[in-house]
């Protein structure tokens, strides 16, 4: 069996490789001074993906430590899925409100998506350092930390070079400048800044790599529980004995 049919694995694959593409193509369209309303729907498709990337390492992390009666490594878990959810739908906000259009909204999905997304990779880093060495060796706590690290020193040069460049162009609405020009006033902290952003996003990206081998060992199912043996709505049926009989059948078609 390929590595990538393995368990739910091709989730965080898809995703890794959606987002990429995402990102290539939006500095593609920018660069064009162009900005498609497509590029909405291809972010959103990356909101779904990670909404799901998030809720099955939930779910995996939730079934491991089920035994465990300690309530902080559960409610750790249920504040990382929360994270996640807030950070995936802040890219929803950032890509259906352009900068040019709604400037206000387009900052505060960024911030929504930068701010529980740094967050949701420091609160799966500290489970990481709970479950380790019972579930996993240090090798993937070792590799978060790193990421996390990377995260954290990426939005500390953005909200510097950012404070910087405010600073050096008073009066001027930098966040709708889309033109810069070598040694213009500002222009170095801009380019620091734009550099410290992709980063930022680089690092997510990132982080979802550590999950490839974790999903290998998990699949989810659905299971229906039927409350009666018919779809009748007359009295006549409604005094049949209901059955509970449920049907087994994995989450996603194939093989995962």
């Amino acid at each position: 069996m390929w590595w990538f049919r393995r368990g739910l694995s091709v989730l965080p694959v898809v995703l890794i490789s959606w987002s990429c593409g995402t990102l290539v193509l939006t500095y593609t369209m920018s660069a064009a001074d162009t900005t498609p309303i497509q590029c909405a729907c291809i972010y959103c498709v990356c909101v779904f993906l990670g909404v799901c990337t998030v809720y099955v390492r939930y779910k995996q992390v939730q079934a491991l430590i089920s035994a465990f009666t300690e309530f902080s490594l559960q409610t750790l878990n249920y504040v990382g899925f929360l994270l996640g959810v807030f950070s995936s739908v802040g890219i929803c906000v950032v890509a259906n409100f352009q900068k040019t259009d709604m400037m206000s909204m387009h900052l505060f999905g960024a911030g929504m998506t930068f701010g529980p997304g740094a967050l949701y990779i420091l609160v799966q880093t500290g489970l990481s350092y709970r479950m380790q060495p019972r579930f996993h060796g240090t090798d993937i706590l070792w590799a978060r930390t790193a990421i996390g690290v990377w995260c954290l020193i990426s939005i500390i040069i953005l909200f510097v070079s950012s404070l910087m460049m405010y600073d050096e162009m008073p009066g001027v609405e930098v966040a709708t400048k889309l033109h810069w020009s070598p040694g213009e006033k500002g222009y170095l902290a801009h380019q620091v800044s734009a550099g410290a952003e992709w980063s930022l996003g680089l690092s997510f990206i990132c982080f979802f790599f550590t999950y490839i081998r974790d999903f290998q060992k998990i699949s989810l199912r659905v299971q229906p529980i039927l409350q009666c043996n018919h779809l009748y709505s007359y009295p006549l049926y409604e005094d049949r004995e209901p059955i509970h009989h449920g049907e087994h059948s994995p989450l996603l078609a194939g093989n995962i």
